[in-house]
């Protein structure tokens, strides 16, 4: 009975933390009166502007390697040519959304949980409460919906700049034909296969502004407990991206 009653309680344990967040999320994204243009302002900036250059040039880098990767394996069958395409599918489907949204989340959500957790610590969140503010219009709603924002148009700029690194490569050092490289990308790539990679897009940030508010407003007392706090956002949201990825890629393209 004993693993029986284990089972059970972990069940119930896990059911709850699931509900908790959800209303979270729906209380966050929906306590939208009165609306905090400034503060929504400022998280675009933070979120999305400031996180362009790491995200950029993790795109940039892997579409290089990418084309180099896929030349050399496509040589051994004669299926070298096929380079652009793949390069512009594997990165508007997979690549892009996921290390974007990876990027976003080693930067976005430890700063997001730490600046939450520091705010409870110091007691500035009671101090809301006290003032007649409600922190979850204040602190959540704007830092959600700037993530849910901005993280498709990151994922669309790198997906521009993961495809010029393949065509960099692909016309610089594997003999391809710069007009080809661009005619096969445009080619084979299809409107959903854009359209996929911006939904996840919008995922992958909800989650990275859900694990850095959850966690941070959840933060224990003290520096330690921010540092914890800080750390399981950026470990639950790079491994909430992962999840998210392989269920919306089973749902987009079964």
């Amino acid at each position: 009975m004993i693993p029986v009653r284990l089972t059970g309680r972990a069940a119930l344990s896990l059911t709850r933390g699931i509900g908790a967040i959800a209303l979270f999320v729906a209380r966050g994204l929906f306590r939208l009166r009165p609306f905090h243009g400034r503060a929504f302002a400022a998280q675009l900036v933070q979120i999305g502007w400031l996180s362009l250059p790491v995200v950029g040039l993790t795109a940039l880098f892997t579409g290089a390697a990418l084309a180099l990767q896929i030349h050399s394996g496509g040589a051994r069958f004669q299926a070298s040519d096929v380079v652009p395409a793949i390069v512009a599918i594997g990165m508007v489907r997979e690549l892009g959304p996921v290390l974007g949204g990876l990027m976003v989340a080693a930067r976005v959500a430890s700063s997001i949980a730490a600046e939450i957790g520091t705010m409870k610590v110091t007691e500035q969140i009671d101090a809301l409460v006290t003032l007649s503010t409600d922190p979850m219009r204040w602190l959540v709603t704007p830092r959600l919906w700037a993530a849910m924002l901005t993280v498709p148009a990151l994922v669309a700029v790198g997906d521009i700049i993961g495809i010029l690194g393949g065509w960099l490569i692909g016309t610089g050092s594997l003999g391809f034909n710069s007009a080809a490289y661009l005619a096969n990308s445009r080619a084979y790539l299809e409107s959903w296969d854009v359209v996929s990679g911006l939904l996840k897009g919008a995922v992958f940030g909800l989650i990275v502004a859900t694990c850095g508010c959850w966690f941070g407003i959840h933060s224990g007392r003290g520096a330690a407990g921010v540092g914890r706090a800080t750390k399981s956002a950026v470990v639950a949201s790079a491994v909430g991206i992962l999840a998210a990825n392989f269920v919306l890629t089973g749902l987009f393209f079964e």
